[in-house]
């Protein structure tokens, strides 16, 4: 089964030589997303909070590009530069999935691109 590449202008245009999400045998592996505003090409401003918004809302755009919700969602991963920002970033992804409930990874990381406090990729069931 070919894999299909997945572009969204919803979502920040990837920043390497990846792709914002790949289908592949009726699975949706997304690269990780952090807080860039896909307007500007730039991290938002704000603390852990706002930067996990700006992270969930990009997941949310290329969810929505492969036909999927939340509730399509089976694993994700976590990264956090200092895992004291924990319980804010577990509240703000708690609203964003509503009743769903993916399995979870979380990490602490030393470093993450552009700087920022958190990342999240996902993977993901499509009916396509």
């Amino acid at each position: 089964m070919p894999t299909k590449l997945l572009h969204t202008d919803k979502a920040p245009a990837a920043i390497g030589p990846y792709s914002q999400g790949v289908i592949a045998n009726g699975f949706l592996f997304t690269a990780g997303q952090i807080a860039l505003d896909p307007a500007t090409g730039q991290v938002v401003a704000g603390d852990v909070v706002a930067q996990t918004e700006r992270v969930m809302t990009n997941l949310a755009a290329i969810l929505a590009e492969a036909g999927a919700t939340w509730s399509d969602v089976v694993k994700t991963t976590v990264y956090l530069h200092d895992m004291s920002h924990f319980p804010q970033v577990n509240e703000t992804y708690a609203k964003f999935l509503g009743d769903a409930r993916p399995a979870r990874s979380t990490v602490q990381v030393s470093a993450l691109p552009r700087n920022v406090l958190v990342e999240i990729d996902a993977v993901v069931v499509v009916r396509q």
